[in-house]
């Protein structure tokens, strides 16, 4: 398929001098001169933050099933606990964004996740699953406020035609978050001792307990660092109460399907990021018996501190097969996140150049045909498909929140918390694809996503219908945005 070709509509080309102008100015300086370079960099390391902790979150689904016998809809209850937090708290969110500025939701948020984190240490003694689950949600409702205040931050941190550009540059932070926490979550969930018994039940607080560590120390640097409130371009007149135009966010179809498609579309990636563990190490094919033997190599001949990353890779099944186990499986959940990484950067770089719109269709189309190939089980070129999906999801949500809030001036701190509460697909729809691979098999749970990813790409290209951009913005929209 090819890619979508940058714009050059006759009124992108009539205002090509604006565009310059921007871009001259510098894709991090404000109209009024000030270079907030900075401000993005301390802004950008919360992405990091949220996507350490969402990759933990689903290596612990994985790790709940196991030591409580749940099956994978039981299990999704963590994620539903995860996304519930994001769901009652987004709107609180945007409230204090709008009451106390962006600097105050983002102190408040850190502080709200340390609270989380530290909360973990005493649930690793309740040993009981509501405690775990009070924590994860704990610890989503401060990231709600982050998410809430941060995304749309970075799109009013210099010229307007570069804010999805921004926003998927912050975003890459989260990509290395979710690399890492894979990482973290198979050394303290999966951990055993010396008889080979799991001791995961007893360190996974030790993760969760640093995080709360890092974010106190991120909300002092923030308390002193300069976060100035900027104002997001009002191209829809919201904020003008002389204006003959409707003043509600909600008579705006381009933010009302951004509403649907974010929550159409976490419930995708959810689902995926999470049954991920369960994928690898049911349905590729038999592993070779050579495999184990190289990585058994491998272990004997490294270094002290490399021999227990190759122990353990594979494992025999209940029919005799050699299979992944679910050390290795958390090892390529952290692959899968570098392949979401690679797309964020990749992505970044093209919308600069191509239409945003479009690129979020071609995304969503090359991502039912990904979901369509996995459920139709083709070996390991359906495995390999699982690692795409990455790649192709990697700039959906910061492009589809991008496009949502375009044009809202200051009702987008509003906006946002409506887009951060479509979140709630990721507590619902993994339900939904567990409760498929219960009665089928994982394969035949990305059914759920395909469909997702499909009204997904149907809003990306139909953004232009819905905002009528080019006719409101003078700046060529494919090029901005």
């Amino acid at each position: 398929m090819p890619l979508p070709p940058p714009n050059d509509s006759p009124n992108a080309r009539t205002q090509a001098g604006t565009a310059a102008g921007g871009a001259k100015a510098g894709m991090f300086v404000t109209k009024d001169g000030r270079n907030v370079l900075f401000t993005f960099v301390i802004v950008s390391s919360l992405f990091l933050l949220w996507g350490f902790c969402n990759g933990m979150i689903d290596v612990m689904d994985k790790h709940f099933q196991e030591e409580l016998h749940l099956n994978l809809s039981q299990s999704a209850w963590v994620q539903f606990a995860h996304y519930l937090g994001y769901f009652l708290m987004s709107l609180p969110a945007g409230w204090l964004a709008t009451k106390f500025g962006y600097k105050g939701g983002i102190i408040f948020g850190l502080l709200l996740v340390a609270v989380g984190g530290f909360w973990f240490i005493p649930a690793t003694k309740i040993v009981a699953f509501w405690a775990f689950l009070l924590g994860v949600c704990l610890i989503a409702s401060g990231l709600t406020f982050l998410e809430t205040v941060a995304n749309p931050y970075t799109t009013v941190l210099g010229p307007q035609q570069f804010a999805a550009t921004r926003i998927n540059l912050a975003q890459s932070c989260n990509g290395i978050g979710w690399i890492l926490g894979p990482i973290a979550g198979a050394t303290f969930f999966y951990s055993k001792d010396a008889a080979g018994n799991s001791t995961g039940s007893q360190t996974l607080w030790i993760p969760y307990a640093g995080v709360g560590v890092v974010v106190i120390v991120l909300a002092v640097i923030f308390y002193f660092a300069s976060v100035p409130d900027i104002k997001a371009e009002d191209d829809y007149r919201l904020d003008d109460s002389s204006a003959d135009v409707p003043h509600s966010i909600w008579t705006h179809p381009h933010f009302t399907m951004a509403v649907a498609a974010q929550f159409f579309y976490v419930a995708a990636q959810a689902g995926i990021f999470s049954f991920l563990i369960n994928y690898m190490t049911t349905q590729p094919p038999p592993i070779p018996a050579s495999w184990e033997a190289k990585v058994e190599h491998l272990a004997s001949v490294s270094p002290g501190f490399l021999q227990n990353f190759f122990l353990g890779w594979f494992e025999s099944n209940k029919e005799g097969y050699l299979c992944v186990s679910n050390k290795l499986a958390s090892y390529l959940a952290s692959f899968g996140f570098v392949c979401f990484l690679t797309g964020r950067v990749t992505g970044a770089g093209l919308l600069r150049r191509y239409s945003a719109h479009r690129m979020l269709g071609l995304y969503g189309v090359m991502n039912v045909l990904i979901c369509l190939a996995v459920f139709c089980k083709l070996g390991w070129f359906s495995v390999a498909c699982v690692f795409l999906s990455y790649f192709f999801m990697s700039i959906m949500f910061p492009t589809i929140f991008a496009l949502g809030i375009f044009g809202l001036g200051a009702r987008a701190k509003k906006a946002s918390a409506y887009i951060v509460m479509a979140i709630m697909g990721g507590a619902l729809l993994p339900k939904v694809m567990g409760f498929v691979a219960d009665k089928y098999d994982m394969s035949r749970g990305f059914i759920v996503p395909m469909a997702c990813f499909a009204f997904v790409a149907y809003y990306g290209y139909n953004w232009p219908k819905y905002s009528k951009a080019e006719s409101l913005h003078g700046v060529s929209t494919a090029r901005g945005h």
